[in-house]
């Protein structure tokens, strides 16, 4: 969320800025709900200096005065609560100002791809999809799902939930015991002020599995992605300079409505309502974060490298951003069955849009008060790993070599085959 007190310096350099992410806000009416907001704390200020002086003279013929000023509080605070809740609404709507690294541009079309890392395999047959190999070898069961729960969820049987497992704990050990992440095991439920706090309310609340509960006024929702937890660990927190930065892991199921999807990916793992994945969560000086956006991409892009998986590494335009970021790359892996790159992580830096939505401040050196830097970003998305694999490591009998790097988490198991 943004501070209104900043935006108030420059409104027109704001309105600018949020341009660049396509998105057009009524200004004019955010510059007027202001003004509002302030004139009635100003007549309330007066209001209560003047009772407060009455109070102080006890003089009795102004006690009927000080009655009427007591009416005129009250009735100015129902007024200014209206416009603050207006306000509040505006603003906790509104997505982060682009970093101006961030090209400008509308949509997907317009990301940039920076670099390609690996080999694209050959095949001397026509590479098979990861839902016809895993349904060859009745290791993945969508049929099954469908039956007991509804479409975009998938039973992963035998040796492939071997792999999933084996890919989650290899993506564990690599960022605890190399890229120095301290592992969490969090809840997979999130209050309403929690998910407010990284974004994810009230603007996307349609993409949001809301579990009922008997208290109607206490809402929880499942996770949509471990960032949410994980971020709100330092939430109305001043923390220690000296413990930062603070950088951590978890590897949870994931929730997702997938609310603008429809038609999209119906077939296979690549868009579910559940699915696993391993989040990379920072805490930084708000002067480090492109800094850790850069440690935390290639921590995410050194997975893949020892996976032995062919990627690219794209930086997001300005409309194709998420709500919350400022700057974002995303690493997108090679499906040999639909012949592209497609997305496995996306890593951000969300600046101080974060903090202030969760009152997450430290104290630097010259001992001011000011706002955290938040990133996040997926190390990596543990189901389309799985993809990656089965459609790279294929073979022509529908046979999946295991990546040498997971064999000792499979029993050193170097082939998953039907027999």
């Amino acid at each position: 969320m943004h501070n209104l007190k900043e935006i108030r310096k420059d409104f027109d350099s704001f309105k600018k800025a949020l341009e660049k992410r396509t998105i057009d806000i009524d200004i004019d009416k955010l510059k007027n709900l202001d003004l509002k907001n302030r004139e009635f704390i100003q007549k309330k200020e007066l209001l209560e200096k003047e009772k407060k002086e009455i109070s102080k003279s006890k003089d009795k013929s102004l006690f009927a005065k000080s009655k009427e000023i007591s009416l005129s509080i009250e009735k100015i605070d129902s007024q200014q609560k209206l416009v603050k809740d207006d306000l509040d609404k505006i603003l906790s709507n509104i997505p982060n100002i682009p970093h101006d690294d961030a090209p400008i541009g509308k949509d997907e079309n317009d990301n940039i791809e920076l670099k390609k890392n690996g080999k694209i395999p050959k095949f001397d047959f026509k590479p098979k999809s990861h839902y016809e190999l895993g349904e060859k070898l009745n290791m993945l069961d969508f049929d099954l799902a469908s039956k007991t729960t509804g479409s975009r969820f998938v039973f992963v049987k035998n040796k492939l939930a071997l792999l999933e497992r084996a890919i989650s704990n290899f993506m564990l050990d690599t960022h605890i015991n190399k890229n120095g992440y301290e592992e969490i095991s969090p809840p997979l439920l999130a209050s309403e002020n929690t998910m407010f706090g990284t974004g994810q309310l009230p603007k996307f609340e349609n993409d949001q599995f809301e579990v009922k509960l008997d208290k109607e006024n206490d809402r929880k929702f499942l996770i949509p992605t471990a960032e949410v937890i994980l971020t709100n660990i330092v939430k109305d927190t001043i923390i220690d300079l000296k413990s930062l930065p603070l950088r951590f892991v978890a590897s949870t199921p994931c929730f997702r409505k997938e609310a603008g999807s429809y038609g999209k990916d119906t077939k296979g793992m690549i868009r579910q309502h559940q699915f696993y994945k391993v989040e990379l969560v920072s805490i930084v000086e708000q002067n480090k974060c492109l800094e850790e956006l850069e440690r935390m991409t290639n921590c995410a892009t050194n997975i893949l490298d020892l996976l032995e998986l062919p990627y690219r590494k794209m930086i997001l335009c300005t409309g194709d951003m998420g709500f919350s970021a400022e700057k974002t790359y995303d690493i997108e892996v090679w499906l040999p069955s639909e012949n592209r790159y497609r997305e496995i992580s996306s890593c951000s830096s969300c600046s101080t849009f974060q903090a202030n939505r969760m009152k997450t401040r430290y104290k630097n050196q010259a001992k001011e008060t000011l706002y955290a830097g938040t990133l996040n970003g997926s190390g990596l998305a543990v189901g389309r790993t799985l993809i990656a694999i089965l459609e790279n490591y294929q073979q022509k009998d529908g046979s999946i070599i295991v990546p040498k790097i997971l064999r000792p988490y499979m029993n050193n198991l170097e082939k998953i085959s039907l027999n």
